[in-house]
């Protein structure tokens, strides 16, 4: 190891493998002089052949050939040719050297640390024999230990960076509260006063809707039967195979020199592939949608759900097998208890403790109380409330019908009490004075009457003109069917508050400063009706929520403080990244660079023998679409690039 020098220690012009050398210890003895200057003799020779050549004799004349010109040419060579030859020989040398230093240094540590005392390889071959000695489990203990370690460090380091941008920014809003990139999972976010101590404490509701799509283990209703689940697993399955083929397709157009598909044409291709694996005729057993399971065992599992009544189980027919194999691998389960675990836990490690949890596992819901008791009047400033619950189409559905009955009672309701108020005021008025402009109106409508006849207009009167402004709000538009489907009851909600909002201030103007019985009952019912109003508008829209995981939080907090709202932020952050896919926009998530586009002319050569290789890549019938021909508007997105059918899919699984 003394003979070879460390390069990046040594700095020498002549020193054998030293920075800045021009000698090399891998030469062995040759010559470098002499073979620089017999390639430098050459290249300059062949330029002066080339230049006398090329250049017309009155040129020449003009020109030292012989002297200046040969010697500036063979100086220029010399030095550009020598500067990189030697950077390039020391560097190699360089590498190669450190990487036989490093070589014979993890030899030489081998060969030391083979030496072990006798007990311990007696021990050895009593357990097992030292060749068969297992580590594994004290190896998982310390994945495991790094692990945790991991997650704690990840966790502290989120509860920073959340604390310190709240410090920086003095946010109180949504984006203090959820991430940006788990944003579009919002169905609603309101921070408002709380009711009885509305300037110290913030009441926040929170909304989040993960979709069937995005969970990445999925989730099954209890009730779901097994023959939806054992469908849906083939169905992915299916999926599967048809994602491979497309990207074989794929490779092999890079392959063949062609044009790739485009996201469109991607889609089309898989379409074209579903036939292949599945099909409608649900009768005939020989359909290909009976590949992955047999229509007779098909037909055993048709309608068995979760249970089976125990008077007609029998551990020996198909049916209940099929079943116990269905239930052992934990599918209809499995999503939903991973959602439960994970929530939990993360509570648990960012000392965010509970009282009260409700695990409702055949209802898919889940409730954790920060505190058992529900009394508001009793509970601290900081707490919190969690509902987990699995919504799929039918129960949202049925969420809906309920809450288009709810908003009409309220309808009727608050229109009841506009109507109680209107005759009450109607009936307070004096008739001897004008107490409002419809009696102003009243009073002077004769007089606008003989004054339109005189003027013998053929404009209607005011009494006359059908009135379609309650001049509360503004008129509603006509509902389209998309309104119609996806109801969001907002002008409902906005003219209903204003309608009460009326309701009072006429209240003010009947009694003034009176508190008649009258008065504190329309009060009373004001109040009552502006309360459960307002409850109701606090709730989730269930025209708005698509099937799937719905996690509902009511969190109230200090509003200096704001430490539930803190440490829920990171719950919520960890608990969406452990259970979520996260949106993903297919341009985006199937974008990579292109193969076709990596040329192989991108290093510049001054020769046209590196077109050659390009040229026999390409098929000796290229479509026009792929060399870029004239009509390659017409014919792209139309060629037939389908490779020839080849075996996969359901016939590997019947090799299998």
């Amino acid at each position: 190891m003394s003979d070879i020098s460390r390069s990046p220690n040594v700095f020498h012009p002549t020193k054998p493998s030293a920075v800045g050398s021009r000698n090399s210890l891998a030469q062995e003895g040759r010559r470098q002089k002499e073979e620089f200057e017999q390639v430098i003799r050459e290249e300059t020779e062949n330029i002066l052949n080339v230049i006398q050549t090329k250049l017309p004799k009155e040129v020449l004349e003009k020109l030292d050939v012989m002297g200046g010109l040969k010697e500036k040419l063979y100086n220029y060579f010399n030095q550009n040719y020598q500067n990189m030859f030697n950077r390039y020989i020391v560097t190699a040398e360089d590498e190669m050297v450190k990487k036989i230093r490093n070589f014979i240094d993890k030899e030489e540590s081998k060969t030391l640390a083979r030496y072990s005392p006798k007990e311990i390889a007696e021990m050895l071959d009593q357990i097992a024999g030292a060749d068969k000695f297992n580590t594994g489990e004290i190896e998982k203990s310390i994945v495991n230990m790094y692990g945790h370690l991991h997650g704690h460090i990840q966790r502290g380091l989120n509860d920073l960076e959340n604390e310190t941008n709240s410090l920086l920014r003095q946010k109180t809003d949504v984006g203090a509260f959820i991430r940006g990139e788990n944003a579009y999972s919002v169905v609603k976010c309101a921070f408002k006063d709380n009711l009885t101590k509305p300037k110290t404490v913030t009441d926040v509701k929170l909304s989040v809707n993960i979709l069937d799509s995005e969970l990445i283990s999925p989730i099954f209703q209890y009730q779901a039967t097994v023959e939806y689940i054992i469908k849906d697993q083939i169905s992915r399955t299916i999926i599967n195979f048809i994602e491979k083929e497309v990207e074989a397709l794929q490779e092999q157009l890079v392959d063949e020199g062609k044009e790739e598909l485009q996201d469109t044409e991607l889609l089309f291709e898989k379409m074209k592939r579903v036939p292949n694996y599945t099909d409608d005729d649900v009768e005939n057993e020989k359909s290909k949608r009976y590949t992955f399971l047999a229509k007779n065992l098909m037909d055993k599992i048709e309608g068995l759900r979760a249970e089976i009544d125990p008077k007609e189980f029998d551990p020996l027919n198909i049916r209940e097998n099929l079943k116990k194999i269905v239930d052992l691998e934990n599918i209809r389960n499995r999503g939903f208890n991973t959602a439960v675990n994970s929530l939990t836990s993360i509570l648990d490690t960012s000392k965010m403790g509970y009282q009260y949890i409700e695990n409702l596992k055949n209802a898919r819901e889940l409730i954790i109380r920060e505190y058992e008791d529900v009394n508001e009047a009793n509970l601290p400033d900081e707490r919190y409330v969690i509902r987990l619950k699995y919504y799929d189409a039918e129960q949202l559905q049925k969420e809906q019908a309920a809450y288009d009955k709810q908003m009409e009672s309220f309808k009727n309701e608050i229109q009841h009490l506009w109507d109680v108020v209107e005759a009450i005021y109607q009936s307070s008025k004096s008739s001897f004075k004008v107490n409002d402009f419809e009696d102003l109106s009243r009073k002077v409508a004769g007089k606008i009457r003989r004054a339109k006849a005189k003027k013998e207009t053929t404009e209607p009167l005011y009494e006359e003109i059908e009135k379609v402004w309650n001049e509360i709000t503004l008129i509603k538009a006509e509902e389209t069917d998309v309104e119609r489907l996806n109801r969001t009851y907002l002008y409902e909600k906005n003219l209903y508050k204003k309608m009460l909002a009326k309701c009072r201030e006429k209240i003010k103007i009947i009694y003034g400063y009176q508190n008649p019985q009258t008065r504190v009952i329309l009060d009373q019912r004001v109040d009552f009706l502006e309360k459960e109003f307002e409850a109701f508008d606090y709730l989730i829209n269930p025209y708005h929520i698509q099937p799937g995981l719905l996690l509902d939080i009511n969190i109230t907090s200090i509003k200096r403080k704001k430490y539930t709202l803190m440490q829920m932020a990171n719950v919520l952050n960890e608990f969406l990244h452990g259970i979520s896919k996260g949106f993903q926009d297919a341009a985006f998530a199937t974008f990579k660079r292109r193969r076709s586009t990596v040329r192989e002319d991108i290093t510049q050569h001054f020769t046209s023998e590196i077109d050659e290789p390009i040229v026999k890549t390409l098929p000796k019938e290229t479509p026009k679409y792929a060399t870029g021909g004239e009509s390659s508007e017409e014919v792209k997105g139309k060629a037939d690039v389908t490779p020839p059918k080849k075996r996969g899919g359901s016939d590997e699984l019947q090799e299998l």
